[in-house]
C-alpha cells in the first residue's frame, strides 16, 4: 500500500544516528525494513542501507520489484535474483553482497547485533534468518538495536493510524464471531471464523494491501497461558478467550477479547470484576512521566497471582516490543506510545481471563484503539 513519506519517524532516526555517531544503519529484520522503507518483503530476502545523509537504498528480490516501486519511499532500490543459474548460494548471499556495496564508504555502521524477535515477512510461515556472514562482513559495526527500539517506541501520526486501522479489523471480526459463537462449538472453529473474516474482510478494504490474522482461542478450562488452540467445546456460563493479532500491511494490533453465551457462572462474574479494577488502575496510572516499574508492581499486587507473560508491552510494527515496563528495571511512559495491556489470572488446572487492548499515550492519559469492548462480552 503506497503512503506519504513519514519524515517525522525517519527524522527522529537520524537524530538518534546523530546522537549515537552513526553514518549508517545496515537493516535486515522484515519490520525494521519496513519501518526505514515502507516495504513489506514476501520472504525475508531483503535490506536496508540507511544513511544519516541522503536517500536509503533497498534491496530486494527481482521479483518483487512492482510492490517496491508501489510501496517504497526510496527510488534507490537494488534487485538480487532469486535463483541465479550462475551462482548456486541461497539469495541471501546475494543480498548480503548488494548490502556491502550499497554500504562502502560509510565509516561507521550500525548493525542489528542483539536484535531478539522480529517480525516476519508476508509469508509468514517460514522466517528467515540471519547468518553468520552477515556479522562477519561488518566486524565493526556497533549495535543499533537499541537505536531503532528507541526510535520505534514514540510512533507518529501515520503510525498511530496504520495501528488504528489494525485495531479496526480486530474489532470488527470480534464482531462477526460474536453473532456466531454458539454451545459445542469447537475452538479451532471459532478461531477459524475470526481469522477468516480478518483475512478475507479486512484486506478488502481500501485502505490495506494484506491483513493477516493471528490468534490462540481457548474455551472454559482450555484458558491457560502458551497453549495452542485445540478443540473443547463452547459451554453457556464460561468464557471463550480470544487472543488475537491483526498484522495489516506491517503494522500490528494485540488484543484479548472473551466472549459468553449466556450468563457468565457466579465464579467467573466475579473474577471478571476482579480483573477489571486491576485493568482500570493500570490504565489510570499510565500518562506521560508515569513510571513503568510502579505499573508492574501495581498489577502484579492487584492481581494476588504471578502470570507468567508481560503485563504491557509496545506494538507497532511488531506485535510485541519495546517498551517492557518492568518492575526490576527503569523508566517512564511518554507520549506517543502505543502500549498493550494485559493482565491476567489463572486457575490452577485450568480456565481464567485475561483482558488486552492497545491504548495510545496522550498528554492526558491514554486513548484506547479498539472499538470492542473489554472484560467479557455477552453474545
Amino acid at each position: 500500500m503506497s503512503r506519504p513519506l513519514d519524515s517525522a519517524k525517519l527524522e527522529r532516526v537520524r537524530a538518534l544516528m546523530e546522537e549515537d555517531g552513526l553514518d549508517a544503519l545496515v537493516v535486515r529484520a522484515p519490520d525494521n525494513v519496513l519501518y526505514l522503507t515502507n516495504f513489506w518483503g514476501m520472504k525475508g530476502y531483503d535490506a536496508c542501507v540507511f544513511p544519516r545523509e541522503g536517500d536509503p537504498v533497498l534491496i530486494c528480490l527481482e521479483a518483487s520489484a512492482e510492490d517496491a516501486e508501489r510501496t517504497a519511499w526510496t527510488s534507490r532500490v537494488r534487485f538480487v535474483r532469486g535463483y541465479d543459474d550462475g551462482d548456486p548460494r541461497p539469495p541471501l548471499a546475494r543480498t548480503l553482497d548488494a548490502v556491502m556495496d550499497a554500504a562502502r564508504g560509510f565509516r561507521r555502521v550500525g548493525l542489528e547485533l542483539s536484535l531478539g524477535t522480529q517480525a516476519s515477512d508476508r509469508m509468514v510461515g517460514e522466517p528467515t534468518t540471519f547468518t553468520r556472514g552477515w556479522f562477519d562482513a561488518f566486524p565493526d559495526a556497533a549495535d543499533a538495536t537499541g537505536l531503532l527500539a528507541r526510535a520505534r517506541s514514540i510512533k507518529t501520526e501515520q503510525e498511530v493510524a496504520r495501528m488504528r486501522i489494525a485495531n479496526e479489523i480486530a474489532a470488527d471480526a470480534m464482531e462477526h464471531v460474536r453473532g456466531r459463537l454458539e454451545p459445542g462449538m469447537k475452538e479451532s472453529e471459532a478461531a477459524a471464523i475470526w481469522q477468516g473474516h480478518v483475512h478475507g474482510q479486512g484486506t478488502a478494504r481500501a485502505d490495506v494491501e494484506l491483513a493477516l490474522p493471528f490468534s490462540l482461542v481457548w474455551a472454559g478450562k482450555g484458558i491457560k497461558t502458551f497453549t495452542a488452540t485445540g478443540d473443547l467445546p463452547v459451554v453457556e456460563g464460561e468464557p471463550v478467550l480470544f487472543e488475537i493479532w491483526v498484522c495489516a500491511d506491517g503494522y500490528w494490533a494485540d488484543h484479548t477479547k472473551n466472549l459468553v453465551v449466556g450468563d457468565l457462572t457466579p465464579a467467573y462474574a466475579e473474577l471478571e470484576e476482579r480483573l477489571m479494577g486491576v485493568y482500570e488502575n493500570a490504565l489510570a496510572l499510565i500518562r506521560p512521566g508515569a513510571s513503568m516499574p510502579e505499573l508492574d508492581v501495581l498489577v502484579r499486587a492487584g492481581l494476588a497471582f504471578e502470570p507468567s507473560h508481560p503485563i504491557c508491552h509496545g506494538v507497532g510494527a511488531r506485535a510485541h516490543e519495546p517498551p517492557y515496563p518492568h518492575q526490576a528495571a527503569a523508566g517512564t511512559f511518554e507520549e506517543g506510545m502505543v502500549l498493550a495491556v494485559e493482565p491476567g489470572i489463572y486457575w490452577d488446572g485450568g480456565g481464567g481471563l485475561r483482558v488486552e487492548d492497545n491504548f495510545l499515550v496522550t498528554a492526558d492519559g491514554v486513548e484506547k484503539l479498539s472499538a470492542f469492548p473489554d472484560g467479557v462480552v455477552r453474545c
